[in-house]
């Protein structure tokens, strides 16, 4: 029986993203290690990126992604957090000594979302829905 997931609450992790200069061998390696299903996020592809969705055995809810990097980032695993506003979030992170490494908001083609480090280096995203 599939269960649907329950909506994640805001300020908490609820997506994690592995980038790749090589998704096939990354989706091959989780696949088979954990069981995942990938299925190309078509929102994204029609923008020219490489970003599989990945859903569990027994859950369709989409957990996460694979990045196909095409080389042009190094590989990473990031977790995400669900906030209510990204630009507020990314001048609260600031204020608190972390970095904003990236920031889309008004994103047509998805939610608005930024890459950030913490004030030891770390990565981490943050992501608000779309129309939110």
């Amino acid at each position: 029986m599939m269960t649907t997931p329950a909506a994640p609450a805001v300020n908490t992790v609820a997506w994690f993203e592995i980038a790749s200069d090589d998704p096939e061998g990354v989706q091959r390696f989780y696949g088979d290690l954990f069981g995942w299903r990938f299925r190309t996020d078509e929102g994204s592809a029609a923008m020219g990126m490489d970003y599989r969705l990945i859903s569990y055995d027994g859950d369709d809810g989409v957990r996460g992604g694979v990045f196909g990097t095409r080389g042009d980032m190094p590989g990473h695993a990031v977790f995400t957090v669900l906030v209510r506003d990204v630009a507020e979030t990314c001048r609260t992170v600031e204020a608190l000594g972390g970095k904003v490494l990236s920031q889309v908001v008004g994103n047509e083609g998805g939610p608005d979302f930024a890459y950030l480090h913490d004030t030891s280096g770390n990565l981490f995203g943050v992501f608000a829905p779309a129309g939110s």
